[in-house]
């Protein structure tokens, strides 16, 4: 079957309506050079439905699904079990086709779904107020950095060493683009940098992660009152949403604005996405918070309702006063994240959270028993950093080949410092004893 969209007669009429001759004179400003004469030398030629099916179902073979093997791989995106519930909750067509609710007469669902979210992102960060979501928590964190800037008046973010390595790249880049300085600390593999020493009277945040890229979990009080008494704020990222079950909530540890990556619950891996973005702020900075937010009201009839209370995007209001340009909220995602942690409630996550640090705790044990590897990270919630007596990029291949996914070498997210030997290890509920059983053996081999 070919796919044709247009016939002759299209184009002719397409061409009189623009005032083209020929479809080469529409072109005529794209270089000789650069224009195709003839197909593209190494690309196959055109096939039928069947065979492109077949091809591309070969590929997809090719690649070894999380569930299937041994599984260790962090570093942000995290695997956990998402309750069959989800799944089906999210498909019903009220919520599968909803875009966004432009109508909030005919959106209620929609918009009580994103009110609920909020509601739980705002107790989870123990913070006043959330939006209806971000695209992601890397995007967030660079939101959040020119949220600061507008609250501060200034033009200087400092970035932890222990912030996800990607997070830090993408603040940067809207950092170049937005007008704004960022300074980024050194990778910090055993969570001992020391952030006051980079404050100055320009700096309008810190941004620090908890846990840490390398899996350090710290106390943030001392730091907040240091980033406060210079007049900046403080934003905590955090990239495993399973561990707000166990840890203080930022907020009162000190932080202004909270962002996480929410992929964890309710959301698979999904080869990189789509994912979900939480943001949380202290109400006095409400309304220079991006995307929207969804609030509660009551209708004519005096009955309970929702409705966008604010979106102060370049869509709605004038660009100039727009505190971003973020288009939607990552909704079928947000809703998963809702339904996921409604399951679980209070008492069900901080249980999944113990034990995704109890599985931890039992592998950085038997970890640091084996020859060739150190533990580095010394206190952690699922995830810790190893040191290896050999490359981890090296040993992480070698793993690979005996269908065991170790860890990320730090090395892939930090490619241009000395960390070349470290490996990222995480532990979910869904690892097993046999799974860690089969790290070790493979560690001593390789090693």
């Amino acid at each position: 079957m070919r796919y044709l969209p247009l016939t002759d007669a299209d184009r002719r009429a397409m061409l009189a309506t623009i005032g083209a001759p020929s479809v080469d004179a529409l072109f005529r400003d794209v270089p000789e050079a650069a224009q195709l004469r003839e197909p593209i030398a190494g690309l196959p030629a055109h096939q039928g439905e069947l065979e492109v099916e077949r091809h591309l179902a070969a590929l997809a073979a090719k690649n070894v699904p999380a569930g299937s093997v041994p599984f260790f791989c962090g570093a942000g995106a995290y695997r956990h079990h998402v309750p069959a519930t989800v799944d089906h909750l999210i498909q019903r067509g009220e919520f599968l086709t909803s875009y966004t609710p432009y109508q909030p007469e005919v959106s209620q669902g929609t918009l009580q779904v994103l009110f609920e979210f909020q509601t739980q992102v705002a107790l989870l960060t123990g913070m006043d107020v959330a939006n209806a979501s971000m695209y992601d928590g890397s995007t967030g964190c660079a939101e959040a950095v020119a949220m600061a800037n507008r609250v501060t008046r200034r033009t200087r973010a400092v970035l932890s060493g222990g912030l996800h390595a990607q997070y830090r790249d993408v603040t940067r880049t809207a950092g170049r683009w937005n007008g704004f300085d960022v300074v980024a600390a050194p990778a910090d593999p055993t969570g001992s940098e020391d952030l006051t020493k980079l404050l100055d009277d320009n700096t309008s945040c810190v941004v620090v992660q908890n846990p840490g890229a390398f899996g350090h979990v710290r106390d943030l009080t001392k730091l907040a009152e240091a980033v406060h008494a210079k007049g900046a704020l403080l934003i905590v990222v955090v990239t495993e949403a399973i561990s707000f079950g166990l840890l203080p909530p930022p907020g009162e540890q000190g932080a202004d604005i909270v962002v996480a990556e929410g992929q964890s619950l309710g959301n698979p891996l999904g080869f990189g996405g789509p994912y979900v973005g939480l943001f949380a702020v202290r109400e006095k900075f409400l309304r220079q918070m991006p995307g929207r937010l969804c609030g509660e009201t009551v209708d004519a009839d005096g009955k309970r309702g929702f409705v966008l209370t604010l979106s102060t995007r370049e869509q709605h209001i004038r660009r100039e006063k727009a505190t971003s340009n973020i288009c939607t909220n990552s909704g079928l995602c947000a809703l998963a994240f809702t339904i996921h942690l409604s399951l679980l409630g209070e008492a069900g996550l901080t249980q999944l959270a113990a034990l995704n640090h109890a599985k931890a705790v039992t592998l950085a044990e038997r970890l640091s028993s084996v020859p060739g590897v150190e533990v580095v990270t010394d206190a952690f919630f699922n995830e810790f950093a190893v040191r290896l007596k050999k490359p981890a990029a090296a040993v992480v291949d070698a793993l690979a080949a005996k269908n065991i996914l170790a860890g990320v070498p730090a090395s892939r997210l930090w490619p241009h410092e000395n960390v070349d030997d470290l490996l990222l290890v995480a532990c979910t509920e869904t690892t097993t004893d046999i799974d860690m059983d089969a790290l070790i053996a493979g560690l001593k081999e390789v090693l």
